[in-house]
C-alpha cells in the first residue's frame, strides 16, 4: 500500500510540473503579443507640443528653478508623493536614469504638502541629488490627479511627453515619443498599425 501511494504522489507531483511549465510557456506568448504600452496620457493640462508655462519656483534646499524656458537640457518633471508606494518602487529607476541621461536631461522631483514632510523624504530615500520642488500651482497646471506623473520638457521649453507612469517601460516610453516625434508610443503605434489613415 505504501509503494503505491509513493506512486500516486509521483504521479501528482509530475503532473504539476507538466502543468506549470504549460502555464510558464502561455504566459510567454502571451507576452510576446502583447504591444508595448507607453505612459499613459492625460489629456489635461498643456498639451504636447505646446509650450510649458512659465513658473519660478523654489527647490526644498532654497534654489530657484524656472519652468517653461528654453535651456541646453531637457527636464523630466517627475510628480511624487511620499505616501505613494508605486513613486518609491520607481525611484532607483529614476537616480538610473539621471545617471545614464545625465549628458542631455535633468530629473526634477515635484509635489504640494507640508515642507517638513518631504525633507524627512528627502533624508529618508537618499534623494538630495534631485532637485525637489513643492508648488500645488504646478501640479494644477499639469491637472495631475493621479500619481506618478511625468511630464518631458525639451530644451525648446515644450512638453515633448506626459503621463502616468507605473515602471520603466513607461518612463522610457517618454524619452522614445520625443525621439519619435509623436505624442506617445499609443499615438505612434496607432499610425503605424496596418489600415490607419494618419
Amino acid at each position: 500500500m505504501l509503494i503505491v501511494m509513493v506512486w500516486v504522489l509521483w504521479g501528482v507531483v509530475l503532473a504539476l510540473v507538466i502543468a506549470v511549465w504549460a502555464l510558464a510557456r502561455q504566459v510567454g506568448v502571451l507576452f510576446e503579443r502583447v504591444s508595448p504600452i507607453g505612459a499613459l496620457m492625460i489629456d489635461a493640462g498643456p498639451k504636447v507640443g505646446s509650450a510649458a508655462p512659465r513658473l519660478d519656483l523654489t527647490t526644498l534646499t532654497g534654489t530657484q528653478w524656472v519652468l517653461g524656458s528654453a535651456s541646453a537640457r531637457s527636464t523630466l518633471l517627475f510628480f511624487l508623493s511620499p505616501t505613494c508606494p508605486v513613486c518609491k518602487k520607481l525611484l532607483p529607476i529614476l537616480r538610473g536614469i539621471r545617471s545614464a541621461e545625465s549628458d542631455w536631461l535633468d530629473v526634477v522631483l515635484a509635489s504640494d504638502g507640508e515642507a517638513g514632510v518631504h525633507q524627512r523624504f528627502v533624508a529618508t530615500q537618499n534623494l538630495g541629488q534631485f532637485p525637489y520642488v513643492l508648488s500645488t500651482d504646478l501640479g494644477v497646471t499639469f491637472r495631475v490627479s493621479r500619481l506618478p506623473f511625468a511630464v518631458l520638457i525639451g530644451e525648446d521649453g515644450v512638453v515633448k511627453a506626459k503621463g502616468l507612469v507605473n515602471n520603466r517601460e513607461q518612463l522610457e516610453s517618454l524619452f522614445s515619443a520625443k525621439e519619435l516625434g509623436v505624442a506617445s508610443v499609443q499615438d505612434y503605434l496607432g499610425r503605424a498599425a496596418p489600415g490607419s489613415t494618419t
